[in-house]
């Protein structure tokens, strides 16, 4: 990801060299790992009360949840297209 910050909303900042990955937390074993970091307090709730939309998980075990879309995060990101496109092609 690179060296560097991105807003994930609500002024919340993140150094994205600690990022691993950015996802949709819509499946059931993500919900079931956000509950587990909430109960042993390695959660970040960065929503400010909004529905959960990506969920970033970092390189330490800890999650924050982000009421932003992951292309979106992406695209702040810099990378490009909210697509990621294959090399080869």
């Amino acid at each position: 990801m690179g060296a560097g910050f991105i807003n994930v909303g609500f002024g919340t900042i993140v150094a994205t060299r600690r990022m691993l990955a950015i996802v949709s937390p819509d499946s059931e074993p993500l919900r079931r790992l956000i509950a587990a970091a909430r109960q042993e307090g390695r959660l970040i709730d960065a929503t400010h009360g909004r529905r959960t939309k990506a969920l970033l998980i970092f390189d330490n075990g800890h999650l924050m949840t982000a009421a932003l879309h992951p292309e979106t995060l992406l695209l702040r990101l810099g990378g490009g297209k909210a697509v990621a496109k294959d090399p080869e092609e």
